[in-house]
């Protein structure tokens, strides 16, 4: 409404349209946010959406005012008043949702059942409006319920950020790396871990794609979190899928993992938790270590032992798992695969042998890491390229969410 090409369109769907029409384009509108594969385009549809309907009030308030417009029944003065202010609460919703403020869900439910009230009161000029309130409702609920299944991942992080919180991390001097096969060595020495704090912890986020086998990329971001003292690694991820946010979260703690997909945050995908998710899950974390805080290599859950110069084996034990992976480095010094036969796949549980190639290092908050990876699968028929993962962000050592 700023702009004033907007005002002047705004101002022409008022004038020209009778409320059933008005409120038939905002349907279509959001019918066409269920199709549209463009995640921007879906929300801007989805502001305009709100931005219609919330104008649309304003009719009400200029009914109460004797102004002409479209609505047979009389309305009050002070009823008027109510139809202004729901129109400045959907403009607000739309506002607040246009700069991702998780809060513009609640304003949006009062405004919606406001909203409701007073189509009931006219209810032969706008019973229509009920179905945009119904469109924005169940956009609400998905929202929140979004919201409600990301707060476990908070919980999750802030309680182990407690316990981190309380460890002293004193210097890594290379001293405590001597008694390390000389691959690994060079590693830490040229990631630039020497004479640096200890890591009790991690936060990382990654853009990028995945896929199934046969299946087409979709676009992801997450969010991750890991810690060493008890190992865990508490992994949210928001994928894009047909122009939905489909919400995923990986959960690896006390040697347990879990994993749980919900379409809207609702409705369970994909359950998987066991024996076979535990050991996957543990070749993951100590994937993350060995490529993204090798630091954490001088633990003594890990034995490291040389195969040669550009080599190394690795054995990592946390609780009852136990898994092993083949360490691939080049003349620089840095880390360019990892391989271990170790994890399962989520689709049918079986083990493949899993690997993940990387490049493109760069020094981040003082530490050199590889910026772009990929996890691929090495199936019988062939090797498959199931994720890209491009880094966004790394700290070290954080002390709240």
């Amino acid at each position: 409404l700023s702009k004033k090409n907007d005002g002047l369109i705004a101002a022409k769907l008022l004038n020209l349209a009778t409320l059933k029409n008005a409120t038939f384009i905002t349907l279509a509108i959001g019918t066409l946010r269920l199709t549209d594969k463009t995640s921007p385009m879906l929300k801007y549809l989805f502001l305009f959406f709100m931005l219609i309907h919330g104008l649309i009030h304003f009719m009400g308030f200029a009914k109460a005012f004797n102004n002409s417009t479209q609505i047979t029944t009389d309305i009050s003065k002070q009823v008027g008043f109510l139809w202004f202010f729901t129109a400045i609460l959907f403009i607000a919703v739309a506002i607040l949702f246009f700069l991702k403020i998780d809060s513009w869900a609640y304003i949006a439910i009062a405004a919606t059942i406001i909203s409701q009230i007073l189509i009931i009161s006219i209810w032969k000029d706008a019973k229509f409006g009920t179905i945009a309130n119904t469109i924005i409702l169940l956009v609400i609920i998905a929202a929140l319920a979004s919201q409600l299944f990301e707060s476990q991942f908070r919980k999750d992080v802030k309680n182990n950020l407690q316990l981190t919180n309380l460890i002293q991390s004193d210097l890594l001097k290379d001293a405590d790396i001597q008694f390390l096969p000389p691959p690994i060595q060079n590693y830490l020495r040229y990631t630039g871990a020497v004479n640096k704090p200890k890591l009790k912890n991690v936060r990382i986020v990654f853009n990028g794609e995945m896929r199934d086998k046969g299946k087409d990329w979709f676009k992801f971001q997450s969010v991750q979190y890991n810690f060493f003292d008890k190992p865990a690694r508490l992994f949210f991820m928001k994928a894009r899928m047909y122009g939905i946010t489909v919400p995923a979260y990986h959960d690896y703690q006390n040697g347990k993992a879990a994993m749980e997909v919900k379409l809207f945050g609702l409705f369970p995908v994909v359950q998987a938790k066991g024996n076979e998710m535990d050991k996957a899950e543990t070749v993951t974390l100590f994937n993350d270590m060995c490529l993204m805080f090798p630091s954490s290599l001088i633990d003594k859950r890990i034995q490291l032992e040389s195969i040669d110069r550009k080599s190394a084996k690795a054995t990592f034990t946390n609780g009852t798992n136990k898994i092993t992976a083949t360490l691939y480095f080049n003349q620089t010094g840095q880390l360019i695969n990892f391989i271990s036969d170790d994890r399962y796949t989520i689709s049918d549980m079986k083990q493949y042998r899993f690997s993940t190639p990387v490049n493109d290092y760069k020094l981040i908050n003082g530490r050199n890491v590889p910026t772009y990876g990929e996890t691929v699968w090495h199936y019988p028929d062939g090797e498959f390229i199931y994720g890209k993962f491009k880094l966004v962000s790394i700290e070290y050592n954080v002390n709240a969410y």
